[in-house]
């Protein structure tokens, strides 16, 4: 049986809007994670002339990484089982509220209705 995860890549689905490509992707990899974080704010502040005032980086950093590794959790296994032992969460039925929590985030990167989707611990 093939899991309706496996197909689901964020890279395919990036490419597909034209926001990515094999150069893109390979420029991007050698960058450390904390370079690509400072980038990306770095080029996100230039059009207000380098001014994130009123926004809350400090506090609001943790929440986009998590949602950034839920996606990257998802995108890189097979199923529900897969994703939250990667994510190392043991608790079920708490890696069940994260990914409730989520759902719009997900959706909105083509995983479709994985709540309702069933916890699948066997890919077989």
């Amino acid at each position: 049986m093939k899991s309706p995860y496996s197909e689901y890549s964020l890279s395919k689905h990036l490419r597909k809007s034209n926001k990515s490509s094999d150069e893109f992707e390979f420029m991007i990899n050698q960058l450390t994670l904390e370079e690509l974080i400072a980038l990306k704010l770095e080029v996100s502040s230039r059009g207000i002339n380098g001014k994130l005032y009123g926004f809350k980086l400090w506090n609001t950093i943790p929440a986009i990484a998590k949602e950034a590794t839920l996606i990257f959790a998802i995108s890189a296994t097979n199923n529900l089982f897969e994703a939250q032992t990667l994510l190392g969460v043991a608790d079920h039925f708490r890696f069940k509220h994260i990914v409730r929590r989520y759902r719009e985030v997900l959706n909105y990167y083509n995983v479709k209705s994985i709540t309702k989707k069933p916890y699948i611990k066997n890919t077989i």
